[in-house]
């Protein structure tokens, strides 16, 4: 949920380094290390914020529970739980304001019912204010404001916004975008870079200084890469830009998430007859809550569910099942409020491939699909990549000499590059950073400025190439 901030990272100096092996790889692999050094050097406060707040992120699903245990739970579990539409009554009773978006019946024996309330005054309009009530009692045990899907309440709210986008709206995204369209390049090449050394310049055992912190740096990224490319890979999904193409891409293929038709089947002149018996923003449209209810439970949607009022006059209810860890319940109906019939049903196990695809890589991404086990995984990945950037760093500043601060890569690797494999990587490169625009700008940017900069060293006498010979005119 990545100087060098990346897996691997092999950037010893080139009077040090072993001799390529010949072939295709030996031109390649200083312009993969040039790339890998300047990119995790670069990227990496952003992936540092990313990584620390990711971590938070993983560990806010169980310290919600204990912050907001009173609301969440019951201090003692009937034998019977009262009507849906009695709890929500005493919501209602409680928190007049606003209107009945959603009802959440108490999943457990345990739990209480959230009653989810739109357009209350003083709550973020982007959010809900949850209303949480003992399904045995109908007593109110208090309100929260809620967020997304998920149900996330303040503290996984706050901490959500913060990894998304700083807590700076549609602009901050742009880093975390940035951060994920990076942060597969990073551990990729690392990755690459790590394999082709040789074993006898891997081990840990008995070195020190440089070589001890790029072999721990290796290592752990070699270890932990394939997770954070699914991070990157998931991250991007909903993005601003990548996001948008993604989607596109998807809508082209006929791969989008389908959606239950919540129209009425009543039609006619009646249609709208039994629907308006609910007034004044509660949720007690025609047939009601509980008949609703029993009907979704008779196509099979057991807990949790999410109750939705019809929006209007021509409009169904909705029971969706919400339950995000596996194995998923997705399974949908929509249920006529005047005769209480299910006139569409919508199944998890329909969706096409890259739907459920998508539902799992955000599900897993978030923390969600495998519950603890999940977070547990996620803040080790987090972690790691702290771990590794401040390696990465430290390797920058093992890598000067004498008074020199982290003394760079050379530059001119790609002139070692045979065109014929030059000329298919760019447009690979072109065709990748069109639709990861925050990839392929900077990089853009990044060899426009490293280009310059070498005609500059050149006009002055001096070029340093990657094979570490300085050339003076």
């Amino acid at each position: 949920m990545t100087a060098t901030t990346s897996p691997p990272a092999t950037d010893e100096a080139p009077d040090r380094a072993a001799p390529p092996p010949p072939g295709t790889w030996a031109p390649l692999r200083p312009l993969v290390l040039r790339l890998h050094f300047y990119a995790g050097l670069f990227v990496a406060p952003f992936l540092l914020v990313a990584a620390a707040t990711g971590f938070l992120y993983a560990a806010s699903f169980q310290a919600e529970k204990l912050l907001y245990a009173h609301e969440l739970t019951v201090p003692d579990a009937g034998e019977r739980k009262l009507p849906v539409s009695e709890q929500v009554a005493a919501a209602r009773q409680a928190h007049p304001d606003g209107t009945v978006s959603a009802v959440r019946p108490s999943p457990d024996a345990d739990a209480t019912t959230r009653v989810l309330l739109s357009g209350v005054e003083g709550v973020d309009p982007n959010h809900t204010l949850a209303v949480f009530v003992d399904p045995y009692t109908a007593k109110v045990r208090g309100a929260l404001e809620q967020y997304g899907s998920s149900g996330a309440l303040p503290l996984r709210t706050w901490i959500d916004e913060f990894h998304r986008d700083l807590h700076l709206g549609e602009p901050g995204r742009l880093y975390s975008e940035f951060a994920a369209s990076w942060l597969w390049v990073i551990a990729g090449g690392g990755l690459v870079l790590w394999f082709s050394r040789r074993r006898a310049r891997r081990k840990l055992r008995g070195t020190r200084g440089r070589r001890r912190s790029l072999g721990l740096h290796g290592t752990v990224g070699a270890w932990v890469a394939a997770g954070f490319v699914f991070l990157s890979a998931t991250g991007l999904t909903w993005s601003t830009y990548a996001g948008a193409n993604i989607e596109e891409l998807r809508v082209s293929l006929g791969q989008t998430t389908p959606s239950v038709s919540a129209s009425a089947a009543g039609g006619g002149e009646h249609a709208g007859h039994g629907a308006a018996a609910g007034t004044g923003g509660d949720a007690a449209h025609g047939v009601g809550l509980d008949k609703v209810l029993a009907a979704a439970r008779g196509e099979g949607l057991s807990d949790p569910v999410e109750i939705v009022p019809p929006a209007d006059a021509s409009s169904a209810y909705v029971v969706k099942q919400v339950q995000r860890s596996w194995p998923e319940k997705q399974d949908s109906v929509a249920i006529d409020p005047v005769t209480g019939e299910v006139t569409d049903v919508l199944r998890f196990a329909d969706y096409p491939v890259l739907a459920k695809l998508s539902r799992w890589g955000i599900d897993l991404h978030t923390g969600s699909l495998f519950g603890l086990a999940n977070q547990i995984g996620l803040m080790a990945l987090a972690a790691a990549l702290i771990l590794l950037i401040v390696l990465g760093y430290r390797m920058w500043w093992q890598r000067g000499r004498g008074s020199v601060f982290g003394r760079p890569v050379p530059r001119g690797a790609w002139q070692q590059v045979p065109p014929a494999v030059l000329v298919p990587l760019l447009a690979a490169v072109a065709v990748l950073g069109y639709f990861v625009p925050l990839l392929g700008v900077p990089l853009a940017v990044f060899v426009a400025v490293d280009v310059v900069l070498g005609e500059i060293a050149h006009r002055r006498g001096r070029r340093t190439y990657a094979g570490g010979t300085t050339a003076k005119r």
